[in-house]
């Protein structure tokens, strides 16, 4: 295997710098932060496995951090169904055009944004029970199999809620975890882990870990309304990001 140019190498390491520092302050957000850099230097066959083995790599990282927040009660719902919507997701590639669901996905992201901005007291969902999470779960898994967007279903959902920072990410976490590497392993299964992947891997893993230490410092100083400002604001970044790749 020949060495990429040291360009490239430069915009991977950046990119898994700056993409684990979004996840260890938000617990969300890796593959939307990493893609900008990663794709200047790989396919996009190789980037889509690549950030979600180092998402999952970042999120295991801080779960003692947040593992206070996590519920089994609460949680089980959203595992079940994001798993089952996963294949759903994958098996829907062929017949669902993905430019159409990123303009679509990302409009709602930054309509949603700009609604609670000027929310003074923000609205919270307290019906629906574990159906409505179960329902959530499935969105997050199926957009997860078919674009990688698995992590604003339940961030925004979490925020309705009402949930505090931890209890937000002690759903977020563990449901993107699964989703991720329920990708990963189809990766593997369809034959994308190859040398370059295996390459990209090596240099972007520990620069995700330094990331996300770093992310998690300032997790651990922000308050609840801070956490629902950050959140707001890489959502509405977000949410740019895939209008603008759906146009571009």
């Amino acid at each position: 295997m020949t060495l990429p140019p040291t360009g490239d190498i430069a915009l991977v390491v950046v990119g898994a710098l700056v993409a684990g520092f979004v996840n260890g302050l938000s617990g969300t957000g890796y593959a939307l932060a990493s893609l900008g850099f990663w794709l200047h230097a790989m396919s996009p066959i190789t980037a889509a496995p690549l950030t979600a083995l180092c998402g999952v790599v970042g999120h295991i990282q801080s779960l003692p951090r947040i593992w206070a927040g996590v519920r089994g009660d609460r949680l089980w719902p959203f595992l079940v169904t994001g798993l089952i919507g996963v294949p759903i997701g994958t098996a829907l590639l062929d017949r669902v055009q993905v430019q159409p669901l990123k303009l679509g996905v990302g409009t709602i992201l930054v309509l949603y944004c700009a609604w609670m901005a000027f929310m003074r007291h923000p609205p919270i969902v307290r019906g629906g029970g574990r159906l409505a999470d179960a329902a959530i779960g499935m969105i997050s898994g199926v957009l997860g199999g078919m674009a990688s967007l698995s992590g604003p279903a339940p961030t925004v959902w979490a925020q309705l809620r009402g949930w505090n920072k931890n209890e937000q990410r002690g759903v977020n976490q563990p449901l993107n975890m699964s989703v991720l590497t329920a990708a990963v392993l189809s990766a593997a299964v369809a034959g994308f882990l190859d040398r370059t992947f295996f390459f990209w891997a090596a240099l972007a893993i520990p620069s995700t870990l330094i990331g996300a230490r770093i992310g998690l410092m300032l997790y651990g100083r922000v308050n609840d309304a801070q956490f629902r400002r950050i959140i707001l604001i890489l959502l509405s970044l977000s949410g740019a990001t895939l209008i603008a790749s759906a146009l571009g």
